[in-house]
């Protein structure tokens, strides 16, 4: 069985959380800012003409076999629009609103991941080196050089055996509910107890001349390695249309690289799952510590814990707070956060399942289950969440401790992550805080709205079954959310 992936667009995954101002300030703000009110050309709308205006959009012939479902409120409660708002809709990642409210709401802001480092023995020669891995995601190749360098600076020369243990999660597996067209990509990587740089390895294609092969190289020798790759793809004529296809084998570390790449075309990049990730862990601390004159017998994954009465606890590697990685959730869409930080609550709330874990946590913050989720990331086509529970969800989180700072985990229009490029130059631009959505067929947008002299939003917008293209459907939800900016008290 083949599966064909889709081509990728090259995206740095850096977690920056911006110090932005809370909704509370933003109202605040406004009341003597008419800024936003200066550059909108558009009429006001009264609330009871809210309906009107939305079905003009939403009835348009192009979605004619679509299905749309939409939920808007004031922060209050007030229903101002209702379309299948307590039916059951795909949400495509907008479901991570619920996955972070879980987590934020049990483990708060501040916390912080470790990764404990055990030794035996003594420098020069170290009998044993044990990493602990308990799913931190931040783990980079900058944090593996760091334990290096506190080993250089403890004057560790040898070490006899170099312990991954990855017990921490059961065995990584794929969620059968995912694509199996996606499980290469990554957007689509398992989760264990090690992850080293989010699991993720660059490959990228270069044109040659005419008719020569096209030349292909990996970001990351050690994940390289874990891949066989057939090359097929061909440099085609100037301005030819983009025809390169990477095709995996199920179950099988097999690329085979097919098609056609313009000799003037750019740079192809294409972002893939590591294969083994606990492995490519292990090869890759070792070569660092290689680099550094630091040999290394022997070296092992476990998968069971293990531990020597003799260890001490040499380092640990520290994550950023919780609030800049629900940041990366929020406003980057990240698939390996969510999975992973759901896994962290099964464990630290000892339920069997990550899913159990949010359900529980979102009993405790006020929402039945009035939803079904397979997975944290929303790549599930099975997940089943309805507008108006992801509107609840909004508004509980809003009355909740941790509220300002899962406003602030939200992409902001016109400002940063997904949302970055959409309501620029608009009203809505720096007054949105949201969460996108989009499988094929499925597209979703939803958050808060500070509207100018009007109490705050919160809404949810959420499409599926549709055949038109994802930026049709962008443009469509964006029409319905310049249209909700515009109201005002009448």
């Amino acid at each position: 069985m083949k599966l064909i992936f889709n081509r990728l667009c090259f995206l740095s995954l850096s977690v920056l959380l911006l110090c932005l101002p809370t909704f509370e300030r933003v109202v605040a703000r406004e009341a003597s800012d008419s800024s936003a009110s200066q550059r909108d050309n558009a009429p006001r709308i009264c609330p009871e003409d809210l309906p009107t205006a939305i079905n003009k959009i939403i009835n348009r012939p192009e979605f004619a076999r679509s299905r749309w479902g939409i939920e808007i409120q004031t922060i209050e409660g007030e229903a101002l629009y209702s379309l299948n708002g307590n039916k059951f809709f795909t949400p495509a990642s907008s479901a991570k609103l619920l996955t972070t409210a879980a987590v934020i709401s049990q483990l708060g802001a501040d916390y912080r991941l470790t990764t404990p480092i055990f030794a035996v023995g003594n420098s020069p020669s170290l009998t044993s080196l044990r990493l602990k891995g308990q799913g931190d995601p931040t783990i980079s190749t900058q944090s593996l050089k760091n334990i290096v360098h506190q080993l250089q600076s403890r004057g560790v020369k040898r070490i006899e055996k170099l312990i991954i243990d990855d017990s921490y999660f059961e065995p990584p597996t794929i969620n059968p509910t995912w694509e199996w067209l996606d499980v290469h990509s990554y957007f689509a990587t398992a989760v264990n107890s090690t992850i080293l740089n989010q699991n993720t390895v660059t490959l990228t294609l270069l044109p040659q001349q005419f008719g020569q092969p096209v030349k292909f190289f990996w970001n990351d020798a050690s994940a390289a390695r874990q891949w066989q790759v057939i090359n097929k793809a061909v440099t085609g004529a100037a301005d030819i249309p983009y025809d390169v296809e990477l095709d995996g084998e199920l179950g099988k570390p097999v690329l085979q690289i097919r098609g056609k790449l313009a000799e003037n075309d750019p740079p192809d990049v294409w972002d893939l799952a590591v294969v083994n990730p606990a492995y490519y862990f292990l090869e890759s601390l070792r070569l660092h510590l290689a680099k550094a004159g630091i040999s290394v017998t022997r070296g092992m994954v476990v998968n069971r814990p293990e531990q020597n009465e003799l260890e001490t606890k040499l380092t640990e590697i520290v994550s950023p707070p919780m609030q800049q990685m629900l940041a990366e959730i929020n406003q980057e869409s990240n698939n390996l956060y969510a999975e992973v930080l759901a896994k962290i609550l099964a464990k630290k709330l000892n339920t069997k399942t990550p899913i159990e874990a949010i359900n529980l946590s979102l009993t405790e913050l006020g929402l039945t289950e009035e939803y079904v989720l397979e997975d944290a990331s929303g790549l599930s086509r099975q997940n089943l969440v309805p507008p108006q529970t992801i509107v609840k969800t909004l508004r509980l989180m809003w009355q909740s401790p941790q509220g300002k700072f899962y406003q602030q985990s939200l992409a902001v229009a016109g400002v940063n992550g997904t949302l970055e490029r959409r309501f620029i130059d608009t009203p809505v631009q720096g007054n949105l805080w949201g969460k996108t959505g989009t499988l094929t067929g499925v597209g979703s947008l939803s958050g808060y709205i500070s509207i100018h002299s009007y109490p705050p939003v919160v809404f949810s917008i959420l499409i599926n079954n549709s055949e038109l293209s994802h930026r049709n459907i962008r443009q469509t939800i964006d029409a319905i959310v310049a249209i909700v900016s515009r109201l005002h008290e009448c």
